[in-house]
C-alpha cells in the first residue's frame, strides 16, 4: 500500500463519493487471511492488534511523491508531516456478530473499515481476517454512471468473480430487493442518492459475503426499505456472516448490533456495551 493510496478520502484514489470493494486479501504481511495450523477457522472473523495508520497532512498525489523523493519531508517534524488516523486499535469481531462503530466526524470510523477491507495497510500492528469482504461506503456503490442499473449489476458481479450464469440467476432478486425496477434500465447518472444506495445494498447483500462492512448507508431509504435491509442482515448473520456497521444513528445501531464501540481520535474508547458507546458519543456532541 503506497502513501498516495492513503489519500483516498481526499479524492486521490476514489473517483466517486462511494466505494464498493471486495478483497481476496492477498495483501501485505500486516493484513492476513487466517487459518489455524490445523486448517481450522480462527474464532474471530476480524482481529485487529495495536493497529496504527498515518495519513500525510499536506501533500497528496504527485506532490507527495516529489516531497519524498527530494527528501524534503524528512526535514519536517513527523507530527507536521503525518496525521495519526488510527492509534493502537484493538478489536476482535466473532463470526456471526453484528458490531457497530460510532464516533464524531474525523474520529477514524471510515478509516477503520477500509483497513479491515484491505484498502489501506497499517503502518504498525496486525490485521487478521477470515473470508471474503464486501464494503459499501457512502450513499451508493462505485457504479459506472453511464451504464444502466441492470448493466451495473452485471459489472459488479463480474468484478466480484461471478460468472454470467450466476449473475443472471441473482439479477431478478437484486432488482426486486432494490425496489427500483421501473428505473433499472435507466443510466445510473439519473438516479437519486437513495436509489443508488438501494441498488448498492441490494447487490452486495446478494453476493454472499463472509464479512459485510457498511459505512453510513443504513439510514438511507424509506422505512420499508430499512426494514428489508435489517431483515437481510439478519439472514446473512444466521448464515454465519459477520457485519460491521459505521453510523451516527443510535437507533439503527441499538436495533441491529450485538456490540457497539465508541471511537475518538483514532482510538476505541468504550468496551462494546451499546449504552456506554452512546453515552460517550453524546458527550462529544456537547
Amino acid at each position: 500500500m503506497t502513501t498516495s493510496e492513503r489519500t483516498a478520502e481526499d479524492g486521490f484514489l476514489l473517483e466517486d463519493e462511494f466505494d464498493f470493494v471486495s478483497e481476496s486479501l492477498d495483501l501485505s504481511e500486516k493484513i492476513n487471511s487466517f487459518s489455524g495450523a490445523d486448517g481450522g477457522k480462527m474464532p474471530y472473523s476480524v482481529s485487529m492488534n495495536n493497529v496504527v495508520l498515518d495519513y500525510p497532512r499536506k501533500k497528496k498525489g504527485v506532490g507527495l511523491f516529489r516531497e519524498i523523493l527530494t527528501g524534503r519531508m524528512k526535514k519536517t517534524p513527523h507530527k507536521e508531516r503525518w496525521f495519526r488516523a488510527l492509534n493502537g486499535i484493538n478489536l476482535d469481531v466473532k463470526r456471526g456478530e453484528v458490531v457497530g462503530i460510532i464516533g464524531p466526524n474525523g474520529s477514524g470510523k471510515s478509516t477503520l473499515l477500509r483497513v479491515i477491507a484491505g484498502i489501506y495497510a497499517p503502518d504498525d500492528g496486525l490485521v487478521e481476517v477470515e473470508g471474503r469482504i464486501t464494503l459499501l461506503a457512502g450513499i451508493g456503490t462505485g457504479f459506472n454512471k453511464d451504464l444502466t442499473g441492470r448493466e451495473n449489476i452485471k459489472l459488479s458481479g463480474s468484478i466480484f468473480g461471478f460468472d454470467s450464469k450466476s449473475i443472471s440467476d441473482m439479477e431478478e432478486e437484486i432488482i426486486d430487493f432494490s425496489g427500483i425496477r421501473e428505473f433499472i434500465d435507466d443510466p445510473i447518472r439519473t438516479y437519486s442518492a437513495g436509489m443508488r444506495a438501494r441498488l448498492g445494498f441490494a447487490i452486495i447483500s446478494n453476493l454472499e459475503p463472509d464479512i459485510l462492512l457498511l459505512d453510513e448507508v443504513m439510514s438511507v431509504g424509506d422505512h420499508e426499505f430499512r426494514k428489508k435491509s435489517r431483515a437481510k442482515i439478519e439472514e446473512l448473520v444466521q448464515g454465519d456472516a459477520t457485519v460491521v456497521i459505521v453510523s451516527h444513528s443510535k437507533s439503527i445501531l441499538k436495533n441491529m448490533c450485538d456490540k457497539v464501540y465508541g471511537i475518538h481520535n483514532g482510538k476505541i474508547v468504550t468496551d462494546g456495551e451499546p449504552d456506554s458507546a452512546f453515552e460517550f458519543y453524546e458527550s462529544k456532541k456537547e
